[in-house]
């Protein structure tokens, strides 16, 4: 298989406009436009009756101690986890692509709803559900597509991982609220095929990418 996105280059930086956040002068963050972003794929494998998109963020600290905080630096060297961003599932054979916006289009307080998604296609919850768990301003299930908003302060750039999957059955046996980590389990045994493109981003204005 094979996966391009015409809103960023593999290996390259990903722009605000496909962010959850994006840099501040004066607050360090502010929210961004939160598009998810283009991709289409091709080479398809025989026998696939679906897709499923997955996007992870492999670089967030494994502790929350120094995030976001002025006084001080998150270390390159802490070791780091896996955040999901995205986990679209029961795309049809027939669709190859998805535009720019089409399943997120600004950032949602308290999070979109799901998981019934577009052309009865599904969401899965992201990890920003956690995150925002026991904020008063933004808890609620993040349902669909939330992008990179990595610490300002950290000094690793973060990389996010888009996969696209070809599977062998027409619909994942996911009931009800799922969320993107579920989404990866369940595909294991149907993957025929897989693609991936790779976009940096950081809202630390002290490193560079």
């Amino acid at each position: 298989m094979k996966l391009n996105s015409q809103s960023f280059e593999n290996e390259k930086a990903i722009s605000p406009v496909n962010a959850f956040a994006k840099p501040d002068a004066q607050t360090h963050m502010i929210l961004s436009d939160n598009k998810n972003p283009h991709l289409a794929w091709s080479d398809i494998p025989e026998g696939t009756r679906s897709f499923v998109v997955l996007c992870v963020d492999k670089d967030v600290p494994s502790k929350p101690d120094d995030v976001n905080q002025a006084d001080r630096e998150v270390p390159a060297d802490l070791p780091r986890v896996d955040f999901y961003h995205w986990g679209l599932i029961d795309i049809p054979a027939s669709v190859t692509e998805i535009a720019e916006g089409e399943f997120s289009s600004g950032v949602t307080p308290k999070g979109k709803s799901g998981p019934l998604a577009a052309k009865d296609m599904r969401q899965g919850v992201n990890d920003f559900t956690n995150w925002f768990a026991g904020d008063h301003d933004m808890e609620g299930d993040y349902f669909g597509y939330d992008g990179p908003c990595p610490p300002f302060n950290d000094a690793l750039v973060h990389r996010y991982y888009f996969t696209v999957y070809a599977l062998d059955i027409e619909s994942l046996p996911l009931t009800g609220r799922f969320t993107c980590a579920d989404v990866a389990q369940a595909i294991e045994p149907h993957v025929l095929g897989q693609a991936t493109v790779m976009g940096l981003y950081s809202l630390n204005p002290k490193v560079s990418f």
